[in-house]
């Protein structure tokens, strides 16, 4: 009998291991497709609060600042030169409490990006993310896109 209850109290754990791990990774995942794909949505301060700890850090600093009122200032200036911009996740990978994502990131200029006057192109982009989290939020973000390739897009004639 002590033997099945050790067996149950393990399985328990494991479970509960499991799932603290999937919730960690839809918050990972929340933060392609609530707040980098969806930087005009009007609560997007509400939604950035849900993902990631307000003192978040992003290495490099994004432009609207360090921190998470930062990245709200940052999908807020994306949004408003690419209202169609969209973050699709094509791997996760998982190591501890690290989440290492590629993405592909595609849009629309509407408005001056890059130096780039909009004229109709969009870009298709690959980038590579890191993401730390803890107690269900990311805390670091290590962060990689091909802006570069975006601007060779953008200004082909």
């Amino acid at each position: 009998m002590k033997h099945m209850i050790l067996v149950l109290a393990v399985a328990t754990m494991v479970c509960a291991v499991s799932s603290a791990q999937a919730t960690d990774r839809e918050v990972v995942e929340d933060f392609y497709t609530e707040l980098l794909s969806q930087p005009n949505a009007p609560d997007i301060a509400d939604r950035v609060s849900k993902v990631v700890v307000q003192d978040w850090v992003s290495i490099p600093t994004p432009r609207g600042g360090p921190d998470a009122e930062g990245l709200v200032k940052s999908l807020k200036g994306f949004g408003a030169a690419i209202p169609d911009l969209n973050w699709e996740i094509q791997e996760i990978l998982n190591e501890g409490n690290r989440y290492i994502v590629r993405s592909i990131a595609t849009g629309t200029p509407v408005k001056t990006f890059f130096g780039i006057e909009p004229r109709g192109k969009s870009f298709e982009i690959m980038t590579i993310d890191i993401h730390e989290v803890q107690n269900g939020k990311i805390v670091r973000s290590y962060h990689v896109e091909e802006w570069a390739t975006a601007i060779r897009q953008l200004s082909a004639e």
